[in-house]
């Protein structure tokens, strides 16, 4: 039996690394695409040993580096993973145009390559990372609980150059889609975390200062409860008796709401688009939202901490330009249509992340 073929762009990213494990698993070929940089970037791909993965460089801004790719790698029935992005909300404020040459041009090279190749003849498929900070301000109401949500027919209101890059493509994918025939998808996911998130995204900034935190009070042998009460007026804290004192978390607004799930499960979603007989577009999230200040709780609490806070800073250099307040999906077309559901708990999700970054210490609870 031949192996089906894959190409995964951004495949060194939190959400590139997990499919190409599933993809593995199910024995497919693997090509991932990776940005040819003076620092290692792929931590997150080391674990890989398998003669049907391989890494080719490339850069999805540049359009000859995008159509020599899939002229050279795409076989019928090849299936085409757009993971690629500056993914970084905030970031998009600060360098919006590379945000717009990633995000939502890089989007458009493929699909404009997939069309001068006319791959469309050999069944090739398509997927395109949506997001849900798409959604930004915008949310629709339930008749009857007036519960606020997003789903695939609430209109996109973006908030930040991220989400504006984010749109585009997403419009892109359904006008290739309609005007060429495509088999093109995109996935709305909602915020999805993990120990492969990076740390300049809120929750794995969290669950990694509460895993140094903790290991800096094993170094000092100390516990909690040794915190001295002069922390609550420092940017650090401090222990009675100790020398050294530990920088607090800073955080920005701890009242934004997210539907957080386990990036794991996500990348099954996405595998599942590419296996329907036509294209269509689907929310993937758990249905479930909480607030930062709720997954602080959560995360504190596994570490034996009820009250945390003298532990964090509220910085204002960590608010955005544009809030998005509250994300909800309901993704129940996609467990119609595709059987696809969440499997991890939010609870579930903070214990994976924490046990991660704090690992063993003999006063973990």
């Amino acid at each position: 039996m031949t192996c089906k073929t894959a190409i995964i762009f951004g495949v060194t990213g939190q959400d590139g690394s997990h499919i190409a494990d599933l993809l593995l698993e199910k024995k497919y070929k693997v090509i991932g695409v990776a940005r040819r940089s003076s620092t290692d970037n792929s931590q997150r791909i080391s674990h890989i040993n398998s003669p049907n993965f391989k890494i080719v460089d490339g850069d999805i801004t540049d359009y000859s580096s995008v159509i020599n790719i899939l002229a050279n790698n795409a076989k019928h029935g090849t299936e085409i993973y757009n993971l690629a992005a500056q993914s970084h909300v905030s970031v998009s404020f600060k360098q919006p145009a590379l945000t717009w040459d990633t995000t939502g041009k890089g989007c458009l090279n493929l699909l404009q390559a997939i069309v001068d190749l006319n791959l469309n003849k050999y069944n090739v498929k398509f997927y395109q990372a949506s997001s849900s900070e798409m959604f930004g301000k915008s949310y629709d109401r339930d008749p009857n609980t007036l519960a606020k949500y997003q789903d695939e027919e609430t209109k996109f209101m973006p908030q930040s150059p991220y989400a504006i890059a984010k749109c585009a493509a997403h419009e892109a994918v359904r006008l290739y889609r309609e005007g060429y025939g495509l088999h093109a998808s995109a996935g709305i996911l909602f915020n999805h975390e993990g120990p492969r998130r990076g740390s300049d995204f809120v929750t794995r900034k969290i669950t990694k200062w509460i895993g140094c935190f903790m290991h800096w009070l094993h170094r000092m042998n100390l516990k909690p409860e040794h915190i001295s009460a002069s922390s609550a007026r420092s940017d650090s804290i401090y222990a009675s008796g100790v020398q050294y004192s530990f920088p607090k978390l800073r955080l920005g607004n701890l009242e934004a709401s997210r539907d957080w799930g386990y990036a794991g499960d996500y990348v099954e979603a996405m595998w599942m688009m590419l296996q329907q007989d036509d294209p269509d577009d689907y929310v993937i999230c758990t249905g479930e939202t909480h607030t930062i200040r709720q997954f602080l709780d959560v995360a504190f609490k596994l570490v034996g901490i009820t009250n945390w806070d003298n532990f964090v800073i509220q910085d204002p250099e960590f608010y955005r330009p544009a809030e998005v307040d509250y994300l909800r999906g309901d993704s129940s077309k996609a467990k119609t249509k595709l059987g696809w559901t969440a499997k991890t708990s939010f609870e579930e999700l903070v214990n994976i992340m924490i046990s991660h970054d704090v690992g063993y210490l003999p006063f973990k609870t």
